[in-house]
């Protein structure tokens, strides 16, 4: 470290002590992966401004310094976090999370995000004009940044928004040779030199005649058409997707994004949320396609649970559960961190087991009664497979009377739910996606490693739900399956049984979609999960030339120059 002291001097002129975070236990909630990837960094920097952000960047350039940039890190697939300590150039880490500024432009019909800047804030900030953020339920309880979410192509439950997506944006790179340069395709006349620009978009100082309306796009504007298409042997949406790969939108860490310019959406005036219930796969293909092909109103959502993950969901996330019904998605990333911190301080303590935290929140949650409405855990009892199915104003009766007719006649029912119930069924879907890290976590000494894959399906399959060969089957200890059924996506997560070799497996399951005509990953990202394919690769090559943001994101070189 003492190499560094002058340039780690550098950057506290810049941002102050307090920010500049270079001893071990200070670094571990940044240098660790929400779920996945850890690695060293020398220093974690926290900038409170976008003038800050970029002179930190102007430092760590001319030092040859690598960077790694990052806001919630709440990534699944570890790539917002080193991973590994094999990289050629020194690490730096700078989170954005200080710079969480949102301006709200047009009547609120579009708005711009600095870097840091958070859904969760972004739908507070909607609510008193009525419009609704490009991505809620998942992303926004967690308190995923806006950046983080374009940048990584994410999808999420949404079926009439595809993924979020801008061609309008400011941001930094670093040239062929090595030079730092500003791009502002923001679309708004901010000045002529990199101070002038960050300072004035900063402070806000520009109007309605700085503006730029052309045709530059600020969402999907296809994707609804795009769902639609049934019959395509085509999936709906994916990371890698050329369509969706422009600037800011889908870089992966590979530019320094100072600001983005979105669209909003008008919040419904009602929604309804349906619970269908099925033990034939084949009911959910027929359902899905009829609705696709023959309403007039798309659903708002429609997320897909299997019992064995409900089950799970249950029992493993309870907690989560009750923090976000009875505290509120905004204290969620306090408990997050406060379960790290638990969990470094643990790691102080001999005594005291592995996952903590977890072990913990486990025995607490069983000191609370049944958090599931009734008639929830009646369908678990009938039905296999469940669908929570949103509709919004016109959709809901639209939907009310081809469900009667379409549940009279087959295999199946539904029900709808009560605001209380839609709330609590929605809910329960979302924090599934913990279940199975805790299940690892307390199971740890028992079972082999986890693995969750995230899928894209073409969108004219008809078998849906997995069915492995028993050669891979037998080497599984548990499956738990969710997704998003009308765009097919599913999360498709796996507990091995002991002993089991998980990269040779992962490689099976993987040539096995891709026999199937699949895309993966379809919205998590491939942070270092994935391998990128050539269309995300020449696109992270052009973006950054040098390699300097984020080396070896979809296992690709971590040298300078991608030597």
């Amino acid at each position: 470290m003492n190499n560094y002291l002058d340039v780690l001097n550098e950057f506290k002129s810049v941002i102050g002590n307090k920010y500049v975070l270079t001893h071990k236990w200070q670094k571990q909630p940044f240098i660790n992966g929400w779920r996945y990837g850890n690695g060293e960094a020398i220093a974690v920097l926290k900038p409170g401004n976008l003038l800050e952000l970029w002179k930190l960047i102007e430092i760590c350039v001319s030092n040859d310094f690598i960077i790694i940039m990052q806001a919630a890190n709440t990534g699944l697939t570890g790539g917002s976090t080193p991973y590994g300590n094999d990289y050629d150039r020194p690490v730096i880490i700078i989170n954005t999370l200080r710079i969480n500024d949102i301006h709200l432009i047009n009547n609120a019909n579009q708005i711009i995000a600095l870097s840091g800047s958070t859904l969760y804030d972004l739908e507070t900030k909607l609510k008193p004009f009525n419009r609704d953020p490009h991505s809620v339920i998942g992303s926004t309880s967690i308190g995923a940044s806006i950046v983080g979410g374009v940048c990584n192509n994410s999808g999420g439950s949404l079926v009439q928004r595809g993924p979020a997506y801008t061609e309008l944006a400011l941001y930094a790179r670093v040239d062929e040779n090595g030079k730092l340069e500003l791009v502002n395709e923001l679309g708004i006349n901010l000045g002529d030199n990199p101070k002038t620009i960050l300072k004035n978009l900063q402070n806000k100082n520009y109007n309605d005649r700085d503006i730029i309306y052309n045709n530059k796009l600020a969402s999907d504007d296809k994707y609804s058409k795009i769902v639609r298409g049934i019959d395509e042997d085509t999936p709906a949406r994916y990371n890698s997707d050329k369509r969706l790969l422009y600037g800011a939108s889908g870089s992966s860490g590979k530019l320094v994004v100072f600001a983005l310019r979105l669209d909003t959406y008008p919040k419904p005036k009602n929604n309804k949320v349906f619970y269908l219930g099925t033990n034939k796969p084949d009911i959910f293909w027929k359902l899905r396609r009829e609705i696709l092909s023959k309403f007039k109103n798309l659903p708002t959502l429609g997320d897909y649970l299997h019992r064995d993950c409900y089950d799970a969901a249950k029992k493993y996330s309870k907690d989560n559960f009750i923090v976000i019904e009875k505290l509120g998605t905004n204290f969620l990333p306090t408990l997050f961190e406060l379960k790290r911190n638990i969990d470094i301080i643990a790691g102080k303590i001999k005594f005291l087991p592995d996952k903590f935290s977890d072990r913990l929140m486990q025995f607490l949650s069983l000191l609370f009664p049944n958090h599931l409405p009734k008639r929830m855990e009646q369908f678990r009892d009938r039905f296999e497979h469940h669908w929570i199915i949103e509709m919004s104003d016109e959709g809901i009766n639209e939907a009310r009377k081809y469900f009667k007719q379409f549940f009279n006649e087959r295999d199946g029912d539904f029900f709808e739910c009560s605001k209380k119930e839609g709330q609590k069924a929605s809910l329960h879907r979302f924090v599934s996606a913990s279940a199975i890290g805790r299940y690892h976590s307390l199971n740890i000494n028992k079972v082999g490693e986890m693995m969750s894959l995230d899928v894209a399906f073409p969108r004219n399959e008809k078998y849906w739900f997995e069915q492995l060969p028993k050669e891979i089957d037998d080497q599984i200890e548990k499956k738990f399956y969710y997704g998003h059924l009308f765009c097919h996506v599913q999360h498709q997560n796996y507990i091995l049984k002991k002993g089991v070799n998980a990269e040779n497996l992962k490689n099976q399951l993987l040539e096995s979609y891709i026999k199937r005509g699949a895309e993966f990953p379809a919205e998590h990202n491939v942070g270092h999960e994935y391998k990128a394919n050539d269309t995300l690769m020449n696109f992270y090559k052009t973006l950054d030339p040098t390699n300097t943001f984020n080396p070896g994101i979809g296992m690709s070189s971590k040298l300078k120059n991608w030597k």
